[in-house]
């Protein structure tokens, strides 16, 4: 038989992080500085400016080479 519980998850760790968030009032898009691929990254979702900022959010590991283009 199917148990529809979840099993509690182990507590995940968080931290502040550095982000990116989108300035347009209409779009929430925000990404994580670490994955930005350029230093002053436009919106994916709307192509509008980000700003930087800071949330706490799960520490995750970028182990992808950091390409910094403009």
């Amino acid at each position: 038989m199917y148990n529809s519980r979840k099993k509690p998850q182990d507590d995940i760790p968080e931290e502040i992080t550095p982000i990116w968030s989108c300035t347009s009032e209409s779009c929430n898009g925000w990404m994580r500085d670490n994955f930005s691929f350029s230093t002053e990254p436009s919106c994916p979702q709307c192509q509008s400016p980000m700003v930087k900022g800071e949330k706490k959010l799960a520490v995750l590991v970028n182990t992808s080479p950091r390409q910094t283009k403009k």
